[in-house]
């Protein structure tokens, strides 16, 4: 019951502004304001075209020409994979592919 009686007035005191300006100058805008627009739309096309001559640079895919040299680095670097693939008679993992 006093939250509710609180939430009433609560929202009727901040429905009332009586600083709300009107007039002639109400809505008016200032050249400044303009001015801090213009700039952030001039910056946003500058930046987008940045980013564009970037993207145009980029390879059509990253995969490396000669990718042999890469596959025997990587190969046995994650141990257990063998381990994990085969299965035992009981369904459960085999620890033939685990260093000791």
């Amino acid at each position: 019951m006093i939250v509710t009686e609180l939430s009433v007035f609560a929202s009727g005191l901040l429905a009332q502004t009586p600083g709300t300006p009107t007039g002639p100058e109400f809505g008016k805008a200032s050249p400044l304001g303009l001015a801090v627009v213009l700039i952030l739309l001039a910056g946003t096309f500058l930046l987008v075209r940045s980013m564009n001559k970037h993207l145009k640079n980029l390879p059509e895919t990253f995969e490396p020409e000669h990718p042999e040299p890469d596959q025997a680095a990587d190969e046995g670097t994650e141990p257990g994979v063998a381990g994990r693939t085969e299965e035992s008679s009981n369904g459960a993992a085999s620890d033939s592919g685990r260093p000791s």
